[in-house]
């Protein structure tokens, strides 16, 4: 039969309950309809059909042979639509129990866990089971291809510049500090590196698409200073400190990396003339909403919320979901 000549599942439902309730009336009451609109109901569906599928008498109504058939047809077909609803519902219950996340380096090490920690807190005070976060971390240029992909839900990035193409908020004003060993050349000088020397040495830096190597490049090149080629690149925050702190030369990390070793003494903060290193964390998140869905809408909630160090967004005014 062309699906054309399908009955809607609502009418194929009527149809089944009266078979077997063995009159319209009784199919009516089953679906809660009057006897009025099952009637012309039925009478579409045997127009559709193009056979009589009723036998009706004042003893109530009986399936042709062609109703008998239809109505076995019509069991199975609503019993596999029900088995697809329950999938759907399974699916939005899934969707809803977690929220895939890619996160830059830095703001996965310092301070995903303590919004994770937040967000679970929040469910267990609202009386609901926490989502489940599948996070992943990489370099801000893999996790805005993995946001514009449709591979996470949220993502959190370090730069100068909104995403273009996607949905951003600022959820925190983070700042690079210049670092070095305290046995260094740098850790004795009295006055800020300028930032044509900073710009002439071989740092240890991160690797290409990070957003820390980003912000330092386009910081330099804004001061009129072209950056020479790294001396080593790692791809983690922790390994350019380690990196550091054994002697291997001077970076521009995140002060979130850097704050215990600058205060125990391990490394020694540089002052760098003529340069803004601060930058901005952003949420990101894909599609035309001016808020991401579920539990990715909350997890930006905590984020904005519990900013490093308790400094506030650059444009706190700025409602959630802005292009930032």
């Amino acid at each position: 039969m062309p699906l054309d000549r399908v009955p809607d599942l609502l009418s194929l439902r009527l149809f089944v309950a009266v078979v077997e309730g063995g009159s319209i009336g009784a199919g009516a009451r089953a679906l809660g309809v009057t006897q009025q609109a099952a009637s012309e109901r039925l009478r579409a569906v045997e127009s559709l059909v193009g056979v009589a599928l009723l036998h009706r008498s004042r003893r109530g109504s009986q399936p042709t042979e062609a109703g008998t058939l239809l109505a076995g047809w019509a069991a199975r077909l609503l019993e596999a639509a029900a088995e697809v609803g329950e999938g759907i519902a399974t699916l939005r219950a899934d969707s809803a129990a977690r929220v895939r996340v890619a996160s830059s380096m830095t703001i996965a090490e310092h301070l995903v866990p303590r919004w994770l920690l937040e967000l679970r807190r929040r469910s267990t005070r609202a009386g609901r089971t926490p989502p489940a976060v599948e996070l992943t971390a990489t370099n801000s240029v893999r996790v805005l291809a993995a946001v514009s992909g449709g591979q996470v839900d949220l993502g959190f990035v370090e730069g100068t510049e909104a995403p273009r193409g996607l949905r951003s908020r600022v959820v925190a004003v983070d700042e690079l500090v210049v670092v070095a060993a305290p046995g260094h050349p740098w850790a004795r000088r009295r006055r800020p590196v300028p930032a044509a020397e900073l710009a002439a040495t071989p740092l240890v830096a991160r690797e290409p698409g990070s957003g820390t190597r980003q912000v330092l490049e386009r910081a330099l090149l804004g001061a009129g200073c072209a950056p020479v080629a790294p001396a080593v690149e790692l791809t983690t925050a922790t390994s350019v400190r380690e990196a550091v702190r054994a002697g291997a030369g001077v970076a521009a990390l995140s002060r979130l990396a850097v704050a215990d070793d600058v205060e125990s003494g391990r490394l020694v903060r540089i002052a760098v003339d003529g340069l803004d290193l601060t930058r901005r964390l952003r949420a990101t998140w894909a599609g035309p909403a001016r808020l991401p869905p579920g539990p990715a809408r909350e997890l930006l909630e905590v984020a904005v919320l519990s900013p490093p160090g308790g400094r506030t967004a650059a444009r706190p005014a700025a409602p959630p979901g802005s292009p930032a």
